[in-house]
């Protein structure tokens, strides 16, 4: 099992509702810069030239749970894992902590796509270099 990767968000108050706390759509944000992070130092994107052609993975599903407020200020540890790998999609997950106690758990299943001219996305296979990369971090 590998290590997962790992970045920090501090809250910010235009993330939070009138209770103080962050909102719950929020972490759907969080989710995605930690995964743009994550790609980033496999020198990867979501949306990247790769052997002549735009390639993008969109979202196809996103869900999360919530244990405890996170709250102003507070510096959240996340968590990034590659929990599986499909022949045209990647599911990641999140764990979310503060001070050593779980705040939520998230995942969230991309699509590898072409990019093609006006912008319609076609779904295909990974391809191989990328898997490589992706694979390295598999839980």
């Amino acid at each position: 099992m590998t290590t997962p990767f790992r970045t920090t968000r501090r809250v910010e108050f235009a993330d939070t509702d009138m209770a103080g706390i962050v909102h719950f759509a929020n972490f759907f944000r969080f989710m995605e810069s930690a995964e743009v992070e994550f790609l980033h130092s496999l020198g990867l994107s979501v949306a990247m030239p790769w052997e002549g052609q735009r390639i993008g993975f969109p979202r196809v599903s996103a869900s999360c749970d919530y244990f405890q407020p996170a709250r102003f200020e507070e510096v959240l540890d996340i968590a990034v894992s590659v929990l599986k790998i499909g022949s045209k999609s990647v599911t990641y997950e999140f764990d979310f902590t503060h001070n050593g106690q779980m705040i939520a758990h998230g995942q969230i299943c991309t699509c590898c796509c072409q990019v093609q001219g006006d912008h319609q996305l076609e779904s295909i296979e990974i391809p191989a270099g990328i898997r490589a990369k992706l694979l390295v971090s598999q839980k």
